[in-house]
């Protein structure tokens, strides 16, 4: 089979390389070839009823997918430089910003019309922040609700099927440089592509590294964030993401000056797991749609560990931790924030006799002996610093779920236009390790596109 690009991986960038190339220059032939399903299909087997935690499936159904690991997320496309990687240090920032508004126009065509866009701009709040030893970083967030999100997903799959070839459950095993282009090959077949986008996302990160050890793609060590998802009254934070849905906010620990961050929040949300390369984390997850709307509202709160020289596995120490957590819980462990200040584990009597109704069936246990001390002294500092913006964060009944893990792709050596040292051979997404966002990974497939159709017209 041969195809002038070929997309590995139908995560946001994947999906917005192939927009765009069907867009611009619709004679192309272009092959997606997809580790898990195409979304109708994707389904978690945990239903709280029969299946109540993670049976490690062929492929994770949250994790693959046509979508990539977005597809199930809250879908808050994040419109900023501040964070959410670091494309811009590649193509500029006033590029990156426009290509991250023409990404929020696409998601607002195709389904997202009805959604709000929230903005940091003018906030009083980054005020109250600063006076408590905090930042308050600057961003436009349109947040979609994992519903919209699903819908958006949909109608750009229906959009697309028809105009390019489609392989989905079929991981790619192998990429090959051959005369005049690039050979993937999976195990039911071999494609042939001049051009070939790589877009593999965090749960590629193994594979990526094995791609650029075979391909002799240089490579270094990125970071990786390793911490806890937090679970709240939702009238607690109302204050704040009534006003800006989604606050990352900054705390530098008094006793290490370490970074403590707010990730990922979901009002009125749900708590998830999730599972990477078969190892079970937390994320979490909101809606749009007010029948689906909790009491909770919850958010991870992330140490960034970069790691010199000669330590080179930033991924397998987060691994490492995940797993001990798994070990001790048999998937995530949840504990109440007064118990793990009392140095005791909690059971699911205390839990029940608390005032916060847990969404994730997890284990109840003791996050002190799974988190390193460091990590575990910064979020209960940050936990004290957001107390006082938000009277009943550090309350006895506050969950935390642990562990969550942030993994960052080895950061892969690209030029302006993200190609490797082999022409031809893009590396995009969170798979490069150098996005780090639905709307920054997203824009980056966009770029290639452009890039690839502006070659094929000179």
């Amino acid at each position: 089979m041969k195809y002038d690009v070929i997309i590995v991986g139908a995560g946001p960038g994947g999906i917005f390389s192939a927009y765009e190339l069907v867009k611009k220059k619709p004679d192309l032939k272009i092959a997606v070839f997809e580790a898990g399903n195409e979304l109708k299909k994707r389904k978690c087997p945990i239903d709280g009823d029969k299946v109540k935690s993670c049976i490690n499936c062929k492929t994770c159904a949250i994790m693959n997918g046509f979508g990539g690991a977005g597809a199930f997320s809250d879908g808050k496309y994040n419109i900023t430089n501040d964070f959410g990687g670091t494309l811009y240090e590649y193509i500029g920032k006033e590029k990156a910003i426009k290509l991250m508004e023409y990404v929020d126009q696409i998601n607002v065509e195709y389904g997202g019309q009805d959604t709000k866009m929230f903005s940091t701009a003018g906030s009083s709040f980054k005020k109250v922040c600063m006076q408590n030893k905090l930042t308050l970083l600057e961003a436009s967030v349109r947040h979609l609700g994992t519903d919209i999100n699903y819908v958006v997903l949909e109608n750009l799959y229906n959009l697309l099927k028809d105009k390019m070839d489609f392989f989905f459950n079929e991981p790619v095993q192998k990429v090959e440089i051959i005369d005049g282009g690039y050979r993937v090959s999976t195990g039911k077949q071999q494609a042939e592509g001049t051009k070939c986008i790589i877009s593999v996302g965090r749960s590629g990160s193994k594979w990526m590294e094995d791609v650029c050890k075979d391909l002799a793609i240089p490579t270094k060590s990125n970071r990786v964030d390793i911490g806890v998802r937090v679970e709240i009254p939702a009238v607690i934070f109302e204050h704040i993401t009534d006003e800006l849905y989604e606050s990352k906010i900054v705390y530098r620990t008094e006793k290490f000056e370490d970074k403590v961050r707010t990730f990922c929040m979901n009002p009125h949300g749900i708590v998830v797991n999730e599972n990477t390369n078969g190892i079970v984390t937390v994320n979490g997850h909101s809606f749009e749609d007010p029948s689906k709307k909790t009491n909770n509202t919850n958010f991870a709160l992330l140490v960034a560990k970069h790691f010199s020289e000669p330590f080179k596995d930033s991924n397998g120490y987060g691994e490492s931790i995940a797993r001990l957590s798994n070990m001790l819980g048999g998937g995530v462990i949840v504990q109440r924030f007064g118990d793990l200040e009392r140095g005791r584990r909690s059971t699911k009597q205390r839990i029940e006799e608390g005032t916060v109704r847990p969404t994730l069936n997890a284990t109840p246990g003791d996050l002190s002996l799974v988190l390193p001390k460091r990590i575990l002294d910064g979020i209960i500092e940050m936990i004290y610093a957001l107390d006082k913006i938000a009277p009943g964060m550090a309350n006895d009944d506050t969950l935390l779920y642990g562990v969550e893990v942030k993994f960052y792709n080895m950061e892969v050596e690209l030029d302006e236009n993200l190609e490797t040292n082999h022409k031809g051979l893009y590396v995009i997404g969170d798979g490069s390790g150098v996005t780090h966002s639905l709307s920054h990974a997203s824009a980056s497939g966009v770029y290639v596109a452009d890039h690839i159709v502006n070659e094929y017209h000179s």
